[in-house]
């Protein structure tokens, strides 16, 4: 019985090849896996000996044989393929173990295109994809973690190995190639500024199963993918402590974060709740501004995800320890502040590492029946486009205000309105069938503490009646898109409450 072995990631495969020995298997091999064999005294031939074909093209033409392929592909339940194996000089090949060139760690480390063109495998593939094709009579490897698996059965049931496991094994083959190619076509997309290409392959592997979904009737698992964006991520944060995730709190935890990310110039907290802010403050240290972020809306803020976006020290930590909540996510903790956090054992904490960068500009992906949709990621901040629409200008009191409030809005659900100072919401109202709805339900939860305030509007108003509602609340200043068929009536109507308003020309919505 052949065995070939010839893998990238070396991991396991020497005693691979000694089990397999053991149990009567003679093992073919190239290149570097053949060295490691060889040094580890374990018999070993070489591919391009029992092929009689020399490597050539400086090792880009190893495998690529009659002999290897036709070895993968014969059936010998047809007497037709065995017939031409045996004319031609074929043995069937009984294993294969094979995992690519590491084109994705390759890239990784920043190597320029010529070197990453290197690393696309291109024997490796072909055969992977022969042995799986042929799995009932071929057993193919391309994760050392299933070497063991394979092994115990093979060892335990006189050299068999079942239908089950080898129907498994192919589906991970086809896996591994699917993974490989989409990575492959991945990179050459962003090499040629392609973000909506015509056919999208995207990879990435299972970090986790959670327990269920939104409901403990819906299954559910975590995906991340293989390659590490730019800046703080989600996926990539690390866990440092309490219950597992679920898939609720990494939702709420990703729009926490995509929240806070917002305000870079100083200290600031982002509370989230159902995938929404429920409070969002700066401060002149990060416990103040979790402090206001609480106080936004503390009923809210009870069992909520927190976003920092400076190291955790310990008087944040006090006073996170003062409210029940169920993640947070900062870039680092300090050791004394992960110790005061330690008492709270089921409190999930992720650290995202360092902020050393903005994330770049990125592509959103939701599911749709049968499809995907895909955009930009609303990065849209600049102010000097505004436009003040009314007789009164905002004060730079309330200009500052104005951006604040608007820079949370885009990441409530619309219908959004945001009631806010230059430092703090004050009220948040969203996910309502009409903006009138969203105004009304966050005035009658902001209450008296909203006279003076800035609100923002992920969209325009369509009719006066929302301007009417935020005047009666105590609003001072609107920020809103414009851009409706009655933008003249709501600038009349703010001018009849002394309003400021701005026109940004840009829309927020969240669906």
């Amino acid at each position: 019985m052949l065995a070939l072995l010839s893998v990238s990631n070396k991991e396991g495969v020497v005693p691979l090849a000694q089990r397999l020995v053991r149990l009567g298997y003679k093992i073919l091999s190239t290149g570097g896996t053949f060295e490691a064999l060889s040094k580890a005294q374990i018999p070993v031939v070489a591919v391009a000996e029992h092929t009689q074909s020399p490597e050539i093209l400086h090792g880009r033409v190893k495998t690529l044989h009659p002999k290897i392929h036709g070895g993968l592909l014969g059936r010998p339940e047809r007497e037709d393929d065995c017939a031409q194996m045996l004319a031609h000089g074929i043995s069937p090949i009984a294993l294969l173990a094979v995992n690519l060139y590491p084109f994705v760690e390759t890239v990784l480390k920043g190597a320029p295109p010529e070197e990453v063109l290197e690393q696309i495998d291109v024997g490796g593939p072909a055969m992977i994809r022969a042995a799986a094709k042929n799995a009932q009579n071929v057993m193919v490897l391309t994760n050392p973690a299933d070497y063991s698996r394979v092994l115990k059965e093979l060892e335990e049931n006189q050299g068999r190995l079942s239908h089950a496991t080898r129907a498994y094994l192919q589906r991970r083959a086809f896996e591994h190639t699917a993974a490989y190619d989409a990575a492959i076509a991945t990179w050459m997309q962003k090499r040629d500024e392609e973000d909506f290409p015509e056919t999208l392959a995207l990879s990435f592997e299972r970090a986790q199963n959670l327990r269920y979904g939104e409901n403990p009737h819906q299954r559910a698992a975590f995906y991340r993918s293989k390659i590490q964006p730019d800046g703080p991520s989600t996926a990539f944060s690390r866990v440092l402590q309490g219950k597992a995730l679920s898939y609720n709190n990494l939702l709420d935890i990703d729009a926490a974060l995509s929240a806070v990310l917002e305000f870079p110039q100083g200290p600031a907290a982002v509370i989230v709740k159902h995938n929404t802010p429920c409070g969002v403050a700066l401060g002149a240290t990060l416990e103040e501004a979790f402090r206001r972020a609480k106080e936004a809306d503390e009923l809210s803020a009870f069992g909520g995800i927190v976003a920092l976006n400076r190291e955790v020290d310990a008087a944040c930590a006090q006073s996170l320890c003062s409210l029940f909540l169920e993640a947070v996510v900062a870039p680092t903790y300090s050791t004394e502040a992960l110790a005061l956090l330690a008492t709270k054992k089921n409190l999930r904490l992720l650290e995202t590492g360092a902020w050393a960068k903005t994330p770049p500009m990125q592509v959103d992906y939701r599911s749709i029946s049968g499809g995907l949709l895909a955009m930009d990621r609303d990065a849209w901040a600049p102010h000097a486009d505004w436009k003040v629409v009314t007789r009164r200008t905002p004060t730079p009191e309330e200009m500052e205000a104005l951006k604040f409030s608007w820079k949370v809005c885009k990441h409530v659900k619309s219908n959004a309105i945001v009631y806010a100072n230059a430092f703090q919401t004050l009220a948040i109202g969203g996910g309502q069938t009409s903006r009138v709805d969203s105004a009304q339900w966050a005035a009658e939860k902001g209450g008296a503490k909203l006279k003076g305030c800035a609100v923002a509007s992920d969209a325009f108003f369509p009719f006066r009646d929302g301007v009417d509602v935020v005047a009666r609340a105590g609003a001072s200043c609107i920020v809103q898109p414009g851009g409706s068929l009655r933008d003249s009536e709501t600038v009349a109507a703010a001018d009849e409450h002394n309003l400021a308003m701005v026109f940004t020309g840009v829309r927020h919505f969240r669906h």
